[in-house]
C-alpha cells in the first residue's frame, strides 16, 4: 500500500512555493473565439507559441510549477465547457508540459474540474485546479456546486497521480452552503479529498486576508495553503511566511492588467523579492 506521506498526490505539492499563471486568449468553444486580434488566422498555433513562450520565461526566472488556465474564455461556462475548448487545452498543455521541466498544473473555468483531469490525463499535467469542489456558491455563472465524488472516482480510474488543489470561498463567488471559512476549508480538506487548499481575494488580483488565512489553518488538517491571488513583490516574502505557496499572474504582467502579456521587469522583481535570486 503506497504510503501517503510521500506518495500520495499531496506530497509532491508539498515542494511548491512560486506557482506561475500561464493565461490563454480566447479558445475553441467560448464566446470570445475568433473575434479578438489575438485569435486570428492559425489560432491554435499561436496560443501555444504564446503559452510555451511565457512558461518557459516563468520556469526559467525561477517559478516552481505553472498553472495553464482558459482566462480569455470568459463569459464562462458554469460546469462543462465545449469540448473542442478542453481539445485545444490539452493541445496547448501538452507542449507546455514537454517545453518546462516544472510541475504544471490544468484549470478550466469556471469549474470544469473533469476537464481538468482529462487534460491532465493525456499530458502528464501534474495538478488541477478546481474553483468549486465542496459546497455551492452563487457566481456569475448562476449557482455552482461542487462534484468531488465523482470528479475523484475518475482520477481514480484515469489519473491517480494527478493532485486536486482546491478552492475554499473562491474568488468572484458568494458561499452559499457553508459561509464558514473554517469549517469549509475543512470539509474540502477531509470530506471532499483535496490535496491543497486555495484560499484568495474576492476577485482576480484582489489581496487575500492573510490574518483569515492563519486563523484557519488548523482546519486544513495538514494540507498546504496556497495564495490565490493578489500577490505582489511588495507582499510576497509575508505571504509565504503564511502560505506555503503562492499562485501568482496579475503582479507579473505589463501594466499590472491580467490579460497583458508578461512584464520581464515584473518577473525578475518578483524573484528577487521572493528571495530567488
Amino acid at each position: 500500500m503506497p504510503n501517503q506521506k510521500t506518495d500520495s498526490p499531496t506530497a509532491a505539492l508539498r515542494k511548491l512555493r512560486l506557482i506561475g499563471m500561464v493565461h490563454l486568449p480566447p479558445l475553441p468553444g467560448s464566446a470570445g473565439y475568433g473575434v479578438t486580434p489575438r485569435s486570428a488566422a492559425r489560432p491554435l498555433d499561436a496560443m501555444i507559441r504564446h503559452a510555451i513562450a511565457e512558461a518557459t520565461r516563468l520556469a526559467r526566472a525561477g517559478f516552481d510549477a505553472l498553472i495553464v488556465e482558459n482566462f480569455g474564455d470568459a463569459p464562462f461556462a458554469a460546469s462543462r465547457v465545449p469540448p473542442e475548448t478542453i481539445a485545444a487545452m490539452a493541445a496547448v498543455v501538452d507542449h507546455v508540459v514537454r517545453a518546462v521541466k516544472v510541475p504544471v498544473g490544468v484549470n478550466v473555468l469556471r469549474n470544469d474540474g473533469l476537464g481538468a483531469l482529462a487534460v491532465a490525463a493525456v499530458t502528464g499535467a501534474a495538478f488541477i485546479r478546481v474553483n468549486v469542489l465542496s459546497g455551492a456558491y452563487a457566481t456569475d455563472q448562476g449557482i455552482i456546486t461542487g462534484n468531488a465524488n465523482e470528479l475523484l472516482a475518475r482520477r481514480a480510474a484515469v489519473a491517480p497521480h494527478v493532485a486536486i488543489a482546491a478552492d475554499v470561498h473562491v474568488k468572484h463567488a458568494t458561499p452559499i452552503s457553508q459561509p464558514d471559512l473554517a469549517l469549509a476549508v475543512e470539509e474540502t480538506a477531509t470530506r471532499a479529498g483535496a490535496d491543497a487548499i486555495i484560499l484568495s481575494g474576492s476577485g482576480t488580483g484582489k489581496p487575500t486576508d492573510l490574518a483569515a488565512l492563519r486563523r484557519v489553518r488548523e482546519a486544513a488538517h495538514g494540507l498546504p495553503i496556497w495564495i490565490g491571488s493578489g500577490v505582489t513583490a511588495a507582499t510576497v516574502r509575508e505571504s509565504l511566511r503564511a502560505a506555503d505557496a503562492v499562485i501568482v499572474g496579475t503582479a507579473l504582467k505589463k501594466g499590472g492588467r491580467t490579460t497583458a502579456p508578461l512584464d520581464r521587469a515584473r518577473v525578475a522583481a518578483f524573484i528577487k523579492a521572493a528571495g530567488r535570486t
